[in-house]
């Protein structure tokens, strides 16, 4: 929901939200100017009354006396020979020069108030202010949902660099973004008359009481008010004995006899009235220099976030298919919910939704994480990925959390179909605890859980068969997967491993450049895809639509893609790549990975890789020119054979790239693997933990699993978990 909220205003909103914003910057270093520039008397060394004496005896024809809340002194004249307004010192009274107001920033007033349109353009500025604020607490409510919570507001921001970016300018910038809002909403509003006038009170009419005028230093009315109380004074009109001296104050307003120098009427400022005079002050920081500084920078940076979260949602929209007759949630009969990392899921999920909408069906397809109640569904699917050791993919994390808050079942009935891989130990483990959940929330399930095995669209269309009697609608799931969209890479260098030991193992090195390359690529160059290390490449097998992913050993910055791939017996993808010749290419795409990285920072990282888990790993360490303390445990079978990235790993540790290097080899005569070596290393790595340490450990499930154990013994007398250290974001994982 939120979401939905956060979205809708700032696409709709995003340039003209932007621009008030990016106007409401530039003038809020306004009121640091003038304030710089004016000469303000301590309270009680001048009064209103001696102001109005000395200015008079420097300037004749005196009409007006105003004080900006910057504590500038503005006096308005009229004399046949110098009409004008200047500004004049408050000690002296003397002029210190003519008034003359900045066309630059009057003009950008005039853009951030109206937009340069009159009443139509101050409409749409407060349309604008509502904007903002709407964007602001919502976009504050994802943050939190995001990170776990309200308590959890200032952990670290994980995702790719535009949500980091986005997320962290957000938090920088969301209370002054709510105050600005806020008040210029309210503003908006009181122009309009929508809420009441705040301007100041007006003291009723009233006439002089005739006779002889007292000199205006002279009047006890004025002289009761000090300088810095004081908004404005007007001067009786010359030529009228009646017209009398009218002093408004931050309180209100009264009339002053200049005969007598009595106060002979006045109003008092309403409640209201005075909260306006704050919230105007709050708003433009006029008389508040160092809030108006403090609201200019939180203003300045919502253009920023304006571009990244265009980045994002743009970027959300190419990730999901577009599903044809997606009817709204609360009108649908058939609620199909979707948990994907990769988004092939969604694939099946469009399949189906065109299956069932065909049957006569009303249908929605979402994500799990939008999961509510459907007042009118009478069933929910659920398709589901499972993501890395058992976990739920990223359109589904936060599915059990808002699953468990619900009053009642999303609905009346439930069907779970998950998607994985039998080769991992958790084989479509988030799919079976989606169904225990919607089980122990009460919904019925109709079908059992079933499981499609590497994406298999046979076993997917007998799916279909076993719902379509269920539903007493036959089902025809013919399911085409779409092939992603790919970028051609030529192998320009490689090394092989462990061919003589039946243990074939690349490092292969790709670059961009067709043998053919089309007239673009001729005319602007070819480049790389951005990533970076421990980012996953998809590869697609010649005749297969379905992508294999390997862990990034480099970044693009250096030049090449670079991964490790060992050849397992009929691996059809392992196979291939193992098999190519120098110039061969190869269709690929990049998928991000941005939960497996280096922490900022110089806090040391203790690094774990058995076999090609090293390939990321490796690229980390080549990019440490900041020479970051990381130390590298590695494990493999045989030091001849497939010691990956030996040359490289020396040279490393020279230029002190990598710190320390701890080796285990499980076929020699006294062998061990890595967990092994971790152990037998207790101590250090519990003291590099002691010190801040991040760690992170890439390669098979096994080898991860036993690592952790390591780690629990090691944390132990620290009076720390491996679970602590996750939560922390200093213990992540790549395994697969």
């Amino acid at each position: 929901m939120f979401r939905t909220i956060h979205s809708i205003p700032g696409l709709i909103a995003a340039l003209l939200v932007a621009l008030i914003a990016a106007t409401g910057a530039v003038l809020s270093v306004n009121p640091a100017l003038e304030r710089m520039q004016a000469a303000v008397p301590a309270r009680g060394e001048v009064s209103v009354a001696d102001l109005a004496g000395k200015v008079q005896a420097n300037i004749p024809g005196v009409e007006n006396i105003k004080r900006k809340p910057s504590g500038e002194i503005v006096v308005t004249y009229f004399d046949p020979d110098r009409p004008g307004v200047v500004t004049v010192d408050p000690r002296s009274g003397a002029s210190t020069g003519a008034y003359e107001p900045s066309a630059f920033t009057l003009w950008i007033t005039n853009l951030h108030r109206k937009l340069l349109l009159g009443d139509t353009g101050r409409a749409f500025a407060g349309a604008g202010a509502a904007a903002m604020l709407i964007l602001s607490l919502s976009g504050a409510v994802m943050l939190a949902q995001r990170l776990g919570g309200w308590k959890k507001l200032l952990g670290r921001i994980h995702g790719t660099p535009s949500q980091r970016l986005h997320g962290e300018l957000g938090r920088a910038a969301v209370a002054g973004l709510v105050l600005s809002a806020a008040t210029g909403l309210f503003l908006s509003l009181s122009t309009f008359e929508i809420l009441p006038d705040g301007s100041p009170a007006e003291a009723p009419f009233a006439s002089a009481s005739g006779g002889q005028t007292l000199p205006v230093g002279d009047l006890a009315a004025l002289k009761a008010v000090d300088l810095n109380d004081l908004r404005q004074l007007t001067f009786p009109y010359p030529d009228d004995p009646s017209d009398v001296f009218t002093l408004t104050t931050d309180s209100g307003e009264m009339t002053v006899d200049p005969a007598t120098g009595t106060v002979q009427t006045a109003a008092t400022n309403t409640p209201f009235q005075t909260a306006y005079q704050w919230i105007y002050a709050l708003h433009t920081g006029e008389g508040l220099w160092w809030l108006a500084l403090v609201l200019g920078a939180s203003a300045s940076i919502v253009p920023i976030m304006t571009g990244t979260g265009l980045v994002i949602w743009v970027a959300r929209r190419r990730a999901r298919p577009r599903i044809a007759h997606n009817v709204g949630a609360q009108s649908a009969d058939t609620v199909i919910l979707v948990g994907s990392e990769g988004n092939s899921t969604w694939g099946f999920a469009g399949t189906l939704h065109a299956a069932l909408t065909k049957a006569g069906h009303r249908v929605h397809t979402g994500a799990m994480n939008d999961v509510t109640v459907y007042r009118h569904a009478d069933r929910l699917i659920v398709l589901t990925a499972t993501y890395g050791d058992g976990e739920a993919p990223s359109s589904a994390r936060r599915f059990l959390d808002r699953l468990a808050n619900l009053k009642s079942a999303p609905a009346r009935t439930y069907y779970v179909l998950g998607f994985g891989d039998r080769q991992f130990a958790h084989y479509c483990r988030f799919a079976d605890m989606a169904d225990r959940a919607l089980a122990a929330k009460g919904a019925e399930r109709l079908l059992d859980t079933a499981r499609i095995d590497r994406q298999s669209a046979q076993a997917f269309a007998k799916w279909g068969v076993d719902l379509g009697h269920v539903l007493g609608t036959p089902l025809d799931l013919h399911h085409v997967p779409t092939r992603p969209r790919t970028c051609r890479l030529r192998l320009i260098e490689r090394r092989d491993y462990g061919i003589d030991v039946d243990a074939h193992t690349a490092v292969l090195r790709f670059g961009v450049g067709e043998v053919r390359p089309s007239l673009h690529r001729r005319l602007f160059g070819a480049r790389l895809p951005r990533f970076e290390a421990g980012d996953l490449v998809g590869i697609l097998p010649p005749g297969n639509n379905v992508a294999r992913f390997y862990s990034l050993a480099s970044a693009s910055r250096d030049g090449i893609l670079e991964i490790c791939v060992r050849k397992h017996p009929g691996g059809l993808c392992s196979t291939f790549l193992t098999g190519l010749e120098v110039g061969e290419e190869i269709d690929a795409f990049v998928r991000g990975n941005p939960g497996f990285r280096p922490q900022p920072g110089m806090a040391p990282v203790i690094m774990v890789g058995a076999g090609t888990g090293i390939g990321p790993l490796a690229g980390f360490i080549r990019r440490n020119e900041t020479h970051r303390p990381i130390h590298l445990w590695f494990g493999a079978r045989n030091p001849a054979s497939d010691f990956l990235y030996e040359p490289d790993l020396k040279n490393w540790l020279t230029d002190r790239r990598l710190t320390g290097l701890h080796t285990a080899f499980s076929r020699l005569p006294a062998g061990s693997h890595v967990q092994d070596r971790l152990a037998a290393d207790a101590e250090t790595v519990r003291g590099l933990i002691a010190t801040g340490a991040q760690v992170m450990v890439c390669g098979g499930r096994d080898m991860a699993a036993g690592v952790a154990e390591v780690f629990s013994g090691v944390l132990g007398p620290l009076g720390l978990t491996v679970e602590a250290l996750r939560k922390e974001g200093r213990y992540v994982e790549d395994v697969y």
